[in-house]
């Protein structure tokens, strides 16, 4: 049956496949970079700086470093010998021309050297690398690819590029340093032809796994043959032939013919190649005898030298071949190719793909028949809902056993037609769709068998999640224009475990909206300033998180991020993860900032303050206990009444007629003196006083009683006594004479000392009396009768004379000061 597979010349501008240059060999520096470190700090970038030599101010910490593309001619040991750390050196496109023997001694955790594309007219010797992993010398102008005997040392050594224009003979001795060496992957040849190999060369290598062959072939198909039957004989599963015909090269002969005879090789690719179809037959005839698992086509120009195209009947042979790769095709002729291929041929393949191949319509009863069929590829052509299902064909019973279908880089636009179509490919779990044309609108019907969906790359929007299937458990809408994620998440993908939002809008990951069967969540590259921790608690299956690449906001909102949550989940940090704002901050890693603890948790801010004011209440309690603050706390209530009854009535008492003269405050214990001598002494005399026995107003509270009687005498007279520095009642009635002293601005404190008293004898809270008493300033009683008779006279002038008692002034300031709770007035 014939097959036709078309594409327009003007659109089959391929890109130079690369995937035999070291670096691209190693996919993108992937195999490299796992040996070293990549985080920025340690990384150093000098490419295209137009340097001639590298620099020698480098930093010490520096592990990885490109100086690729300048004018570097030479490497000497003072270029290098700083950095001590340096785990990867590309020095690539500088005209390197020597090396020192000394120039990497002082580098010996170096695992990764480049330095192909170079004038390297030698191979380097004395390379004093113990732990080197990869070494690329490919693409230098040394004649010949004997290696030196110090190679040999190279323990560690797993992957090698060797490869010259200059070069055309590999003979035995070339590699014998390798012999110990278990080399994995060998990338040999610089695209020239070889005019000599001797057998047995590459039989040496026992270890290798891959080899990259870059070496062409037009006239020496029996070196060819050579090499093929000695890697065949190591443990060598993958070998890739690039460029392995130069253009327009005419072959008459049978290439392949020893690959019928292989039993170790199984994967087989040819990539930047010129085939015509009648070596296409050649090689697939030989291929399907083989033991070949596997065959790919990278970036071919394919020819039809023949009149009828690829012909390849059925064989009388069972075939190996389970995969086969077409991925980037150049079509010679302006025309569809023809391909006819027994179905018997194919009917074991499990994996398909014709990617970048032009194709635009599927054709009948052909891929979609195959039996065995589990992967098939179709990404990077031509192809619509019109091209695919093609009317002509049948849509029943097609791909009875595929699995994985990929229709990705195409132009499908339904997807509602889509979702009806699969229903009939009875066994499809997966379905890629991405970067297409899709549009959303009518009701989407899909097959319950299908888990698995991507629609990244694709204009969507925020509705797109009411068209997918709840038994998808894999969904893929980067970059599809979300910008909100849907309040019932959970309830539509119930099943849902791996889901890729990256390059989107959205800003907030809802809490609580997310299924719990979620395994891997991607939400890099959106516009999120922080991960708080409701969001993700309810994910309890959650094993991958990929969040980079967002605006974070480095404050107390990413504060359980940064301290709290387990980073192992992330799969791209810490590299990915900077800070946007504050501005003083932007460009700073995640990882290097600080949080203070206290000030972005609330709860510890209130633990810290409440112990602190606990602490600080205890050791106030103290102090006021060891310092009677109980009692100047009463006394504190009582000013308070005073002070408020006091502004009410303080015009009054500048202008009132006293009812007493004086205000009698004693002991218990000093009564029969104060009664038998003091009041009738006085009273004799005209005075009128208060005593409390006499005098207080029954049915009344004491305290209030005290006021009273201080307010209305003109003077308090205070009797000082051991007694009554003992009595409580006698401290309340000298505060608040004191107090009203102060208030009105007069000295109407008496104080008559009637038996001496020691100052150290006093209570704490008579300090300011104590030192009253030091001072003197006060009337003493004398034992003396005629000394007496002086005494009555002056405490009698006192109680009578306004002016005279200013003799007491000073006595009463001092007492005043001796309640420190209460605010003096002028």
């Amino acid at each position: 049956m014939s097959c036709f597979i078309s594409k327009r010349m003007l659109s089959t501008v391929w890109p130079v496949l690369s995937s035999y240059l070291f670096l691209i060999s190693f996919k993108a520096r992937g195999e490299e970079v796992g040996y070293c470190s990549t985080l920025t700090e340690h990384t150093k970038d000098l490419s295209n700086s137009n340097l001639t030599r590298i620099p020698s101010h480098l930093s010490s910490s520096i592990e990885s470093l490109d100086v690729s593309h300048n004018n570097i001619s030479s490497i000497v040991h003072a270029d290098l010998s700083s950095l001590t750390h340096l785990c990867f050196l590309k020095v690539t496109h500088c005209e390197l021309q020597y090396i020192s023997p000394d120039a990497f001694s002082s580098n010996s955790e170096m695992k990764v050297l480049n330095i192909s594309y170079n004038h390297l007219s030698v191979i380097p010797d004395s390379l004093h690398l113990p732990q080197l992993r990869i070494l690329d010398l490919s693409s230098n102008v040394y004649p010949s690819y004997a290696l030196p005997e110090s190679y040999g040392n190279l323990s560690y050594l797993s992957i090698l590029g060797i490869g010259s224009k200059h070069a055309s003979s590999v003979n035995v001795d070339d590699l014998v340093p390798l012999q110990n060496i278990r080399l994995k992957k060998l990338i040999f040849g610089d695209g020239t032809e070889l005019r000599n190999y001797e057998n047995g060369s590459f039989l040496q290598l026992k270890s290798l796994r891959e080899v990259v062959l870059k070496v062409s072939f037009c006239q020496r198909f029996d070196i060819f043959t050579n090499i093929i039957i000695d890697l065949d004989q190591t443990q060598t599963k993958k070998i890739q032939l690039v460029k392995l015909f130069p253009d327009q090269c005419d072959i008459k002969t049978d290439p392949f013919m020893a690959f019928k005879d292989l039993r170790v090789l199984s994967d087989l690719s040819i990539a930047d190649t010129w085939l015509n179809s009648s070596v296409m037959v050649k090689l697939f005839k030989n291929v399907w005898k083989s033991s070949f698992e596997e065959t790919v086509f990278l970036n071919i120009t394919y020819n039809e030298d023949t009149p009828e195209g690829f012909q390849l009947p059925k064989q009388n042979h069972t075939t190996n071949l389970r995969a086969f790769v077409l991925d980037g095709v150049h079509h010679h002729q302006y025309h569809y190719p023809t391909f006819n291929v027994s179905m018997e041929l194919v009917n074991k393949l499990t994996y398909l793909k014709f990617s970048g191949t032009g194709m635009n319509i599927l054709p009948c009863n052909l891929i979609s028949a195959i039996k065995s069929l589990q992967v098939l590829d179709l990404s990077n052509n031509l192809l619509d809902e019109s091209g695919f299902w093609w009317i002509g064909c049948s849509s029943h019973k097609v791909f009875p056993s595929l699995r994985k279908l990929s229709l990705s880089h195409n132009r499908f636009k339904d997807l509602a037609e889509i979702a009806k179509k699969v229903n009939d490919m009875k066994f499809l779990e997966s379905l890629d769709l991405s970067f297409n044309s899709i549009s959303i609108g009518k009701p989407c019907f899909w097959p319950p068998h299908l888990i698995e969906l991507s629609l990244s790359h694709n204009n969507l929007g925020n509705n797109v999640f009411h068209y997918l299937s709840p038994y998808f458990q894999k969904i893929d809408l980067s970059k599809t224009g979300i910008s909100v994620l849907p309040l019932n998440t959970e309830s539509l993908f119930p099943k849902l475990m791996y889901l890729y939002l990256s390059f989107n809008s959205i800003q907030v990951i809802p809490p609580d909206l997310l299924p719990p069967t979620l395994v891997s969540l991607h939400i890099d590259q959106n516009a999120i300033t922080f991960i708080s921790q409701k969001s993700l608690e309810g994910l309890p299956k959650l094993k991958t998180l990929k969040a980079g690449h967002n605006p974070f906001s480095c404050d107390c909102n990413s504060f359980w991020f940064m301290t709290a949550f387990n980073k192992s989940l992330l799969s791209d940090w810490p590299q990915d993860y900077t800070c946007s704002t504050p501005p003083s901050l932007s460009g700073r890693r995640l990882e290097t900032y600080e949080h203070g603890w206290l000030s972005c948790q609330p709860g510890l801010q209130a633990t810290v303050v409440l112990s602190v004011l606990f602490m600080v209440g205890i050791a106030l309690a103290i102090t006021v206990y060891a310092c009677d603050g109980v009692w100047y706390t009463k006394m504190l209530w009582v000013w308070i009444r005073m002070k408020r009854r006091g502004y009410k009535r303080a015009d009054r008492l500048l202008n009132a007629t006293f009812r007493y003269h004086a205000f009698i405050s004693y002991s218990q214990h000093d009564s029969a003196w104060v009664g038998s001598q003091l009041v009738p002494e006085l009273e004799r005399s005209g005075l009128s006083l208060c005593v409390h026995e006499r005098d207080f107003e029954p049915g009344k509270w004491i305290v209030d009683n005290i006021i009273h009687c201080v307010e209305d005498s003109y003077k308090s007279l205070f009797i000082l006594s051991k007694h009554f520095v003992q009595s409580e009642w006698c401290n309340y009635e000298l505060f608040f004479a004191q107090h009203r002293a102060i208030s009105v601005n007069d000295d109407s404190l008496v104080f008559v000392l009637l038996e001496p008293i020691p100052t150290d004898s006093l209570p704490k809270k008579f300090l300011k009396l104590r030192r009253l008493l030091r001072r003197k300033t006060y009337l003493e009683w004398p034992a003396d009768e005629r000394k007496q008779r002086v005494f009555w006279c002056n405490l009698k002038a006192i109680l009578q004379t306004v002016d005279q008692s200013r003799i007491l002034k000073d006595m009463a300031t001092d007492i005043a000061e001796m309640c420190p709770l209460l605010p003096v007035q002028d």
